[in-house]
């Protein structure tokens, strides 16, 4: 059974998605130092009870280091991509000061996909959640670049929508690739339309109230 370092933390990870890291705590230093001389992998889990280690039973995702940028003072700058999930089967004494623990990689169930339809509504819907999110944030619209196939597809929007860690958690844990879709097709309405009441208070503010921009001040 494999065997991995554990970084417990706030945020998910899933396959096939990035995310980036800053590494500050001397215990978590040693960790990365410890993955990148070898094989540049660890797992992100929950944290357990007390901010400990995590449970026997807890869900976690492999996260691959592909870039690493070290700091004068030590910490570091880290972009890892998810690789597999896994179920946490041992925290192990091992004298590190990190968690480490046995893992029990796990695929979702075969025969699980859903139907084409809901494959292409769930990338249509979070495409609009998209760009609304971008214009909220000022940003330029740009295409997103989506997976075809409903499996990475359902991974890279639980990755990309804004709820809360336990809602992730959970998605993270279906091992059915057709409920994760039909879940994440029932939370992106409600998503978007919470953007786009944001949207309306944003436009206003960047019109001055009015839906004008504010006017030119008079120069000396």
């Amino acid at each position: 059974m494999p065997r991995l370092p554990l970084f417990p933390l706030s945020v998910v990870l899933f396959p096939g998605t990035p995310l980036p890291l800053h590494i500050f705590e001397p215990r978590y230093r040693r960790m990365l130092a410890d993955c990148l001389a070898g094989d540049r992998r660890f797992g992100i889990t929950p944290a357990g009870p007390d901010d400990g280690a995590p449970e026997p039973g807890t869900v976690g995702c492999t996260a691959e280091v592909r870039v690493n940028q070290e700091l004068p003072d030590g910490r570091s700058n880290i972009v890892v991509l998810g690789a597999e999930r896994f179920v946490v089967k041992e925290v192990l004494e091992e004298g590190a000061p990190y968690h480490v623990a046995t893992v029990q990689p796990f695929e979702d169930e075969p025969g699980t996909a859903p139907d084409e339809d809901r494959t292409t509504r769930l990338r249509q819907l979070f495409t609009s959640y998209a760009a609304l999110v971008r214009e909220l944030s000022d940003v330029e619209p740009q295409e997103a670049e989506l997976p075809e196939e409903a499996l990475p597809l359902s991974f890279h929007v639980a990755a990309g929508i804004d709820v809360e860690a336990a809602i992730k958690q959970r998605l993270l844990a279906e091992r059915s690739t057709a409920r994760r879709v039909d879940a994440l097709l029932l939370v992106l309405p409600a998503l978007s339309t919470a953007v786009e009441r944001a949207l309306v208070v944003h436009r206003r503010a960047h019109g001055n109230g009015r839906g004008n921009a504010y006017p030119t001040l008079p120069t000396a």
